[in-house]
């Protein structure tokens, strides 16, 4: 049984590709979504002014604005998650897509059951439950490893998946070097994309990005968070 209308994650699906959205609808609307769907850019914009998605799945390759563009748009705006749809998976688009503030990038052709998992993950990131168990400090920052959440002074600060990801990975060994290579199988971007991350990262958490004090470079290793404390919050 179906939880109610009001309840269901609401999705926005954009693609100039009829049979796709419809397919698209039809299929997430069976696995318990609310979906809503737009043919172009230009009718993504007018449907968020006045109505509130949970995610937006985007195809990159529209003609007009196309899911790169729409992408800068929204995060102008807002930090609604992002999947992005494309044909093309080469690396340069994934860390532009990156770069803009996708969560996530997934080339066609897909399996379905792929992208439902997806939506699920970062749905759960982005709207965690239970109680908070571990936590690292760093300066007047905490970070959830549980929850893979990160707030200051009780504001939380909506991370990507590929932040979230890279952020846990950095936390979890506090003050200790993680190499680029690790880092990369855990964020499944390759090198460049954890370098995309740190710098999206620093720009959120740090004072001076370009001296940064807690996100540091270790010169042939890779990046280690320094921690002032860890602690277990049993709420």
């Amino acid at each position: 049984m179906n939880a109610p209308a009001d309840t269901e994650p609401h999705l926005l699906i954009v693609d100039d590709d009829d049979r796709i959205r419809s397919l698209l609808k039809r299929f997430l609307a069976e696995r318990g979504f609310r979906v809503t769907t737009a043919p172009d850019g230009a009718r993504a914009m007018s449907l968020m002014k006045g109505m509130a998605f949970d995610l937006l799945i985007l195809d990159v390759m529209m003609p007009g604005m196309d899911g790169f563009e729409l992408t800068g748009a929204v995060r102008e705006k807002g930090d609604v998650p992002i999947i992005l749809l494309t044909a093309r998976g080469e690396a340069d688009d994934r860390i532009r897509g990156l770069t803009l503030g996708a969560d996530d990038y997934l080339p066609k052709p897909f399996e379905p059951e792929e992208l439902v998992l997806r939506i699920r993950s970062i749905l759960k990131r982005a709207r965690p439950a239970g109680p908070a168990h571990v936590k690292v400090r760093f300066g007047s920052w905490e970070y959830d490893l549980q929850q893979e959440t990160l707030s200051r002074a009780g504001a939380r600060t909506r991370l990507t998946g590929g932040e979230s990801a890279l952020l846990s990975a950095l936390a979890a060994t506090p003050s200790r070097a993680v190499s680029r290579i690790a880092l990369s199988d855990k964020t499944g971007g390759g090198e460049r994309a954890v370098d995309v991350q740190v710098t999206r990262l620093r720009r959120k958490i740090e004072r001076d990005p370009r001296q940064p004090l807690h996100i540091q470079t270790v010169r042939g290793e890779g990046y280690k968070l320094i921690a002032d404390a860890v602690f277990e919050d049993r709420g």
